[in-house]
């Protein structure tokens, strides 16, 4: 959920989007000196990559990062073992397990229960679930989606690299480095979102040199087992290739990301990708790959939230075409595709919540066909708060669903 091109300049200041300062293992001269990630070739059991017949190495040092930053007991054989014996961890374990389990009564547990109950009964096959501007928002991702076989987020920041344990072990002062990811993770569980510029400052260098771990941590507490990853990108022709350690800085690349495969409790495999791609027309019409890309998914799901109200504007109508065309369904909140683009003819649609004009400084963008249809009958609770304004003004989504033909024939016959 990041912002772009003149929009992005305009009003960065004002833009709140989710952002994970989990990241901060990146912090300082570890993330500046962390390997890209390295294949694991000694196992047996990476499995083939359905899009392009490549394999996912698999390793466990994904895992166990991500477990210790984000305060959960490692695997046995894990290189944090010792540092979890400290006082130090132990009481950023407690305070995290508190901070989860508060989330879980209200923001995590609503989440969850209205993706595995409205979300799936309201939408079709499991298809793959495209998440522009998401940035590293893995945890609104699989909570809304758990079916989902994979998952395409895409932002502006760098997919990053994966710091080792002798990086964070260097560290010289642990405690406030794991206050600092305590309290960025009490932000994104008690508001929903993180403010746009500080993820702009501490994901290109500052904290850390992208969303790899904050991805990681966020799948690992929403009880995932990383089982490995690699660096990928996107090439000339739309097709996912690995992206060679030694080209890992090479500017001259577009569409960098990382390819992450994790596995729930009794679940099958499933794929993460992020993709560092600029969302705007005038960068998608030089960016042939990624509109390759976006077109060979065939159809999905989409997933809209905390945007910067990007689709509402001429500059971002090719993405938003796109969604319109090829998704089965879209879930949004209000700075998703304005709600006049949902043809009654084509789309099915639920609202949820309650509509007010949007928060701060995109109040100008209010819809009056949102707002006339929140005043029929017909919408739907929303059990708890998400995006913009959180805990300010009154949430909402939009769940649409594009009708069957037989569906569009009828309503049109009426």
């Amino acid at each position: 959920m990041t912002t772009h091109s003149k929009i992005r300049r305009t009003e960065w200041g004002a833009a709140l989007v989710l952002i994970a300062v989990l990241a901060c293992c990146g912090c300082g001269a570890a993330s500046t000196s962390a390997a890209p990630v390295p294949a694991d070739t000694t196992n047996a059991h990476a499995n083939a990559n359905s899009a392009g017949g490549e394999y996912v190495p698999h390793f466990r040092e994904a895992d166990d990062v991500a477990r210790f930053l984000s305060g959960l007991p490692s695997r046995p054989g894990s290189a944090f073992a010792a540092l979890e014996d400290t006082e130090i961890w132990k009481d950023h374990r407690g305070k995290l397990d508190e901070s989860w389990k508060r989330a879980e009564t209200d923001f995590v547990g609503g989440m969850r229960a209205f993706g595995e109950g409205t979300v799936k009964q309201g939408t079709g096959a499991n298809l793959p679930l495209f998440y522009p501007f998401g940035g590293p928002d893995a945890l609104t991702a699989v909570l809304f989606f758990p079916q989902s076989p994979e998952y395409v987020l895409v932002a502006l920041e760098p997919p990053g690299t994966l710091p080792t344990a002798a990086q964070i072990q260097k560290k010289k002062d642990l405690p406030l480095f794991l206050g600092a990811i305590r309290e960025s993770m009490a932000s994104v569980l008690g508001r929903s979102f993180f403010v746009t510029r500080q993820m702009d400052k501490e994901f290109r260098g500052q904290l850390a040199d992208g969303l790899m771990v904050p991805i990681l941590s966020l799948l690992v507490r929403t009880d995932h087992h990383i089982l490995g990853l690699r660096l990928v990108r996107v090439d000339e022709e739309g097709h996912v290739v690995a992206w060679p350690a030694d080209d890992a800085t090479d500017a001259k690349f577009k569409n960098k990301g990382v390819e992450i495969e994790f596995q729930g409790a009794n679940a099958a495999p499933q794929r993460l990708y992020y993709f560092s791609v600029n969302l705007d027309d005038k960068h998608l019409e030089r960016n042939r790959g990624f509109e390759a890309y976006v077109k060979v998914q065939g159809q999905v799901k989409t997933l809209l939230k905390a945007t910067s109200y990007m689709t509402h504007h001429p500059e971002f109508s090719i993405i938003r075409n796109e969604i319109l065309a090829q998704s089965e369904a879209v879930l949004q909140d209000d700075s998703g595709i304005p709600y006049k683009f949902f043809d009654p003819a084509v789309w099915q649609v639920r609202l949820f919540g309650e509509y007010e004009r949007p928060y701060g400084s995109f109040r100008w963008l209010e819809q009056p066909e949102l707002r006339q249809a929140y005043q029929s009958p017909g919408v739907e609770k929303l059990p708890f708060r998400i995006g913009y304004g959180f805990h300010r003004v009154p949430s909402n989504l939009l769940l649409a669903r594009r009708l069957t033909t037989a569906a569009r024939v009828q309503a049109a016959n009426k």
